[in-house]
């Protein structure tokens, strides 16, 4: 759980660095950055581990049994 909390953190940090400097935000159509994230398992999912594939779909959400 403690992992999961982390990685929120992680992503409403990164959420908040992107809302401050749009200029480094993405553009509709520009490839997105090099990125790796924790999964639900002790495995790490980056997105080079999808090249070649059409599309990648990122997917958050928090769970009922996490505190909010």
């Amino acid at each position: 759980m403690t992992q999961w909390i982390r990685a929120l953190a992680r992503m409403a940090v990164l959420v908040m660095l992107i809302a401050a400097c749009p200029a480094a935000a993405l553009q509709v159509g520009d490839k997105a950055p090099a990125f790796t994230l924790p999964a639900t398992t002790a495995e790490k999912l980056s997105l080079a581990d999808y090249q070649g594939k059409k599309n990648v779909l990122l997917f958050g959400f928090v769970g009922a049994f996490t505190p909010t």
